[in-house]
């Protein structure tokens, strides 16, 4: 279970060299905190830091099916909404008006999935070569 948010009030200030400055950013570098605060709260108080276990080429994969994910969520609601206004339609010229433009939104869809698939099917090589 996620721990309880708590409001922070009291500052730590504390002041680092140039190389203990480094030293702090490769090790946050390597963990899995979101935030610099984190991870220094962390080893102050002793808690256990995890640090990164995946290789990179997983994060990597992870981050571009996230962003395709991304690009689909519009298309999905653009059909979804080109749907709706086709059941609402009464009238023969409103059909032949929905039809025609909903081609383009068509031809629109099917050219996005066609590069998701694609950049789909360039991340599973990549990845089965790894």
């Amino acid at each position: 279970m996620k721990d309880e948010k708590k409001n922070r009030t009291r500052w730590l200030h504390l002041r680092l060299s140039e190389q203990e400055y480094k030293i702090l950013h490769k090790y946050f570098a390597a963990s899995l905190c979101p935030k610099l605060s984190d991870l220094a709260r962390k080893n102050l108080l002793r808690k256990p830091v995890v640090l990164k276990y995946r290789n990179q080429s997983l994060d990597d994969l992870i981050s571009e099916l996230t962003r395709l994910r991304l690009e689909l969520n519009p298309i999905g609601n653009n059909f979804n909404q080109a749907v709706k206004k086709l059941h609402s339609l009464s009238q023969i010229s409103d059909l032949k008006m929905w039809i025609m433009g909903f081609e383009t939104d068509k031809k629109m869809l099917f050219n996005s999935i066609e590069e998701i698939r694609i950049a789909i099917r360039n991340l599973a090589e990549k990845w089965l070569q790894s």
